[in-house]
């Protein structure tokens, strides 16, 4: 492991430059694949710069909107309650990784700080137990739920093609509910699986009674409460719990009624559910200003690679780069191998893509295309890109960055650990995809 975690944090580079040296790329394969000039290259890329602006916000939303629902005093008084459960030399990982996902198949934002919160937690319950765990593995299965977040409530490639006049829907034609992406059958069973898979391996992974452990430092340990002095009239009104409960309560009777009224899940719907409730359980508005404040530096790199992706996303279908890309596929795959290879793909574009909404929009109607001349339902190429997603995220320091930021660990402290998962989970999606099959609809 130790190699590969060598590799990894001297080579590999920030996920801006990942996505600056794709847009070349698919520069460069426009040019050779298609009868495109420079001229048509460039224009199809100024043009699309700005065509996912209301789903980089979307984006943007899920993650802040999951870190200040993580923080919120009720949830994080829960993690501290939780923290002292698990005891022994097992289940403490297995405890930390299995809540992990369960809170990203929820919200990925919320997942990723949720891993974070929980594994520090867990660590510092031990030290004051005077046990002693393994910190790295520890935060390892914090970051877990980042390989199954996209089979969840947030996946963005399912909730994407729900949504009326998003680009998926339009491509397709029609909108894909999520009755049959994220809560078909088939996808149920799956995240079941993953989960049982993920435990296990955390339980093989833990330390033996006499190896060496890196335990959380105890200076770790301190409280980042949000503390406020109200002085003034302002402050008061500022401290008012009834300023941030009057507009939570209208949110969930707006909620209440769009779903009495027939209405579906949304992007946009996921987002106001999450902001009703942390309207709800947060304090007061300075306790919400400050949450906002420290959550905004995670969506910062979001807010500036979109752009990119949508410029991306503008070349491949302005040049006809997507037909070619989707007759390569075809070419190689039959109607049962379709999603297999889709989910291959998916993984290894990750790797240069990090962002589920970002690789959406690169790869989504690539696969569609090709799905449509196979004649394979498209909620197999949703799924098996939502499949390929998540699984290299467990290699991939993009998203690690928020929760190592928290653990002060680095990526090589963690990967050797997220390897063995992201092996164990290919081998249950990879076969997932076989048995799906290319019309899991009937």
């Amino acid at each position: 492991m130790g190699p590969l975690n060598t590799l990894v944090e001297r080579f590999i580079p920030s996920a801006l430059v990942f996505a600056i040296v794709l847009t070349v790329v698919v520069m460069i394969g426009a040019l050779v694949l298609t009868d495109s000039g420079p001229v048509d290259v460039v224009k199809s890329w100024g043009d699309g710069l700005a065509g996912l602006l209301a789903f980089m916000t979307q984006m943007a939303l899920i993650l802040l909107l999951g870190y200040i629902l993580a923080n919120t005093g009720p949830v994080r008084w829960a993690l501290l309650k939780l923290a002292n459960v698990p005891k022994g030399r097992i289940m403490p990982y297995v405890f930390v990784a299995l809540i992990t996902c369960v809170a990203a198949l929820f919200t990925w934002g919320l997942g990723l700080v949720v891993g974070a919160i929980l594994a520090t937690e867990v660590a510092a319950a031990a030290r004051r137990r005077g046990e002693k765990l393994h910190f790295p593995l520890l935060v390892a299965g914090g970051y877990t739920g980042m390989a199954v977040w996209h089979m969840g409530y947030s996946g963005s490639a399912p909730l994407t093609a729900a949504t009326p006049d998003s680009f998926l829907a339009e491509h397709i034609g029609e909108t894909i509910p999520l009755t049959s992406t994220i809560f078909a059958a088939w996808n149920m069973i799956t995240v079941a699986v993953a989960l049982a898979v993920i435990c296990a391996v955390f339980a093989l992974l833990a330390p033996k009674k006499n190896d060496a452990v890196h335990e959380m430092p105890e200076h770790q340990m301190a409280s980042d409460d949000v503390h406020y002095d109200v002085e003034t009239p302002a402050d008061k009104l500022d401290a008012s719990r009834a300023l941030t409960l009057i507009p939570g309560l209208l949110l969930l009777l707006y909620l209440v009624i769009h779903f009495r009224d027939g209405g579906s899940i949304t992007l946009d719907i996921v987002n106001w559910s999450f902001l009703t409730i942390i309207l709800l359980l947060v304090a007061n508005p300075f306790v919400l200003i400050e949450l906002t404040k420290r959550g905004a530096s995670n969506v910062g790199e979001i807010l500036l690679q979109f752009p990119l992706y949508a410029g991306i996303m503008g070349i491949m279908g302005g040049t006809g780069l997507i037909q070619v890309l989707s007759d390569s596929i075809v070419a190689v795959a039959t109607p049962a191998t379709f999603g297999m290879l889709a989910f291959f793909s998916a993984a290894i574009v990750n790797f240069f893509v990090p962002s589920g909404g970002g690789q959406a929009a690169v790869q989504g109607p690539v696969l569609l295309t090709a799905a449509e001349q196979l004649g394979v339902d498209p909620e197999v190429a949703i799924m098996a890109l939502s499949y390929g997603d998540q699984l290299t995220n467990l290699i991939q320091p993009f998203w690690a960055l928020p929760l190592l930021a928290i653990a002060k660990l680095r990526i090589r402290d963690i990967l050797g650990y997220t390897l063995v998962v992201m092996i164990a989970l290919g081998v249950v999606y990879t076969v997932a995809m076989l048995v799906i099959g290319p019309n899991p609809g009937g």
